[in-house]
């Protein structure tokens, strides 16, 4: 007899196989042959609805959340069901204590996370990364692994001299400490080197100061642990590597003996030879003994801004300054025609670089307001704002509804249409085994967007609006592709003996609601929010951590240790 057994769904089962209607049935956490079981307490009626296993999310941030949040929300809502943290060397563990105030800050500045939530949400009491993560052992409602970060071991070992070079005793040092979080269930490696990560002090991050043969011996120090692998950053990722960075992406995989996972390839219609030249440095990195895989993300990228948190924009020049006020002196200097002058100016200054795109204030959508009034004008662009309230400048409009909305407001850059083309050009990385579908930064940048929806996106836009990708296909890049990068042992397919991580969805419906404001984080602090549609069921180790569209409450998720739940995958 079986535990559940599920009836009569169109079963994909990840490894890219037409689809068929099938039973599936469970016991014991795992899924066994339907044909054998006979019957179950626990019958679902799956017809009309894809039984899939659930979706694998290699890129988040949820090393903070899962302290308040056990469930993940929102990821689960979308499918995801195993989420993998300890990204961009940004982690918890293993600094203790005497190191927390300098890393929530470094934490909140880069990773968007509200300073308000980490220092009421963090008890911060561990002082290895076997502490910290065994405090998650049994308490969480998804499958959950981590990497070790490089800031914060750089820290635990430096300390205030985070920000120097080390000595060969301290790379030694360090490089000792990684091993250590290795064995005790680390799942590997991760680093940053990107020339956007600063800290609240607006220093490099402590990875920065790094030499290559430090990254070099950290990455090596994994080789000796079963089940791991490496994930790092650069400042090629984003701009283009130099010949440099592509000998080091595939020193560090060679050093390890394990592929490392590079974040993030950005896919354009506008520029298909840019994407072409990053993913051939897996070529390049083969040719020296290691591999190099490109996390991408299936859809655009919608990035939200706020005068609120004043993420991003603070990186504009002259704009940190009066972004860091408090929020009443900063509407009273918001008002100020000299600083909007001077803001304006410094956003279309040279010295803008990159961020000079920002200035075009009459593109900005308003997507979500506060007030009535703002309210009002979501859909609406500031330009259309400015004509209709006669104002010459577009600036002036930005300001005067964001100041009257208390500076919660939320702005879109630009719109960004999504045509076929763009679609088509994505699905075919997604095919190419040098790129892995991911890139969720759930649990991050919390302000800005709302990652979570990676997954829902694929299905109902890649397989459904524009099909370029067949079902089984999109379920393949959600599971089996990256559960298979990453070792993930019994997880991404439905198979017999595997873990019954399984998601239930409708694909008329599925797809994800609208990006909205939600006051749910610890201290009172608010987080972007986007809920599921078509999600019907999703179960984690054989029990429904969410049924309806609404958290069960469920804590069966799995806490995943390198070399017990991932076998090594080598280059």
């Amino acid at each position: 007899m079986a535990d559940t057994l599920i009836r009569g769904g169109l079963v994909v089962d990840g490894t890219g196989e037409p689809p068929e209607v099938r039973d599936v049935a469970i016991r014991d956490r795992r899924l066994v042959p339907a044909d054998e079981v006979g019957t179950a307490p626990d019958v679902v009626d799956a017809s009309g609805l894809v039984v899939a296993p659930g979706f694998v999310d290699l890129h988040t941030h949820y090393d903070a959340q899962l302290s308040w949040d056990p469930a993940a929300s929102p990821s689960p809502l979308h499918g995801v069901t195993t989420v993998l943290g300890g990204n961009c060397g940004f982690t918890l563990a293993p600094a203790g204590p005497a190191h927390a105030p300098y890393l929530m800050r470094m934490m909140a500045r880069v990773e968007g996370m509200p300073l308000d939530a980490l220092e009421a949400g963090l008890s911060w009491d561990w002082t290895s990364f076997g502490e910290w993560v065994s405090r998650l052992d049994g308490r969480i409602g998804v499958n959950a692994g981590f990497l070790v970060g490089h800031s914060a071991v750089r820290r635990a070992v430096l300390g205030d001299g985070c920000h120097e070079p080390a000595t060969p005793a301290q790379v030694e040092a360090m490089a000792a400490v990684v091993s250590e979080a290795c064995a005790d269930g680390a799942l590997g490696f991760s680093t940053s080197t990107a020339p956007t990560h600063n800290d609240a002090d607006g220093e490099p991050v402590p990875s920065r100061a790094a030499t290559d043969d430090e990254l070099v011996a950290l990455a090596a120090a994994v080789r000796d642990h079963p089940g791991t692998t490496l994930e790092a950053i650069l400042a090629g990722c984003l701009n283009g590597f130099t010949d440099d960075e592509r000998d080091l992406l595939a020193r560090l995989s060679a050093a390890a003996g394990r592929p490392l996972n590079w974040n993030v390839l950005g896919v354009s219609a506008l520029n298909p030879a840019g994407h072409e030249s990053q993913l051939a440095v897996a070529d390049h990195a083969a040719d020296r003994g290691g591999r190099v895989v490109a996390l991408t993300l299936p859809h655009s990228m919608r990035l939200r801004l706020s005068f609120d948190s004043g993420f991003v924009l603070d990186g504009l020049p002259g704009w940190r300054e009066v972004l860091s006020l408090p929020r009443a002196e900063r509407l009273v200097a918001l008002r100020d025609p000299d600083v909007r002058r001077r803001l304006a100016a410094g956003a279309s200054s040279e010295e803008a670089g990159v961020l000079r795109g920002l200035a075009d204030w009459a593109r900005y959508e308003i997507v979500e307001g506060f007030t009535a009034g703002t309210r009002a004008l979501e859909g609406r662009t500031i330009g259309d704002v400015a004509r209709e309230q006669g104002l010459d400048d577009p600036f002036d409009a930005l300001l005067d509804t964001v100041i009257a909305d208390g500076l919660r407001t939320g702005l879109r850059p630009f719109r960004t249409e999504e045509s076929e083309a763009e679609w088509q050009l994505r699905a075919r990385v997604w095919r190419d085994p040098r790129a892995v579908v991911g890139g969720s930064d759930a649990g991050a940048h919390l302000d800005m967007m709302c990652g979570a929806i990676y997954s829902t996106a694929l299905l109902a836009h890649g397989v459904r609006d524009f099909g370029v990708v067949t079902l089984a296909e999109a379920v393949r890049l959600l599971t089996d592709v990256p559960a298979s990068l990453y070792g993930l042992r019994g997880r991404g397919r439905i198979a017999d003996g595997y873990a019954a991580d399984l998601v239930l969805f409708d694909p008329d419906t599925v797809g994800y609601g609208p990006e909205r404001t939600r006051t749910d984080l610890p201290g009172g602090a608010w987080r972007l929010y986007a809920e599921a549609t078509g999600i019907e069921r999703v179960l984690v180790n054989g029990t429904p951590v969410v049924e309806g569209g609404e958290f069960t409450g469920s804590l069966t998720g799995t806490l995943l240790r390198s070399g017990r739940d991932t076998a090594t995958v080598t280059p």
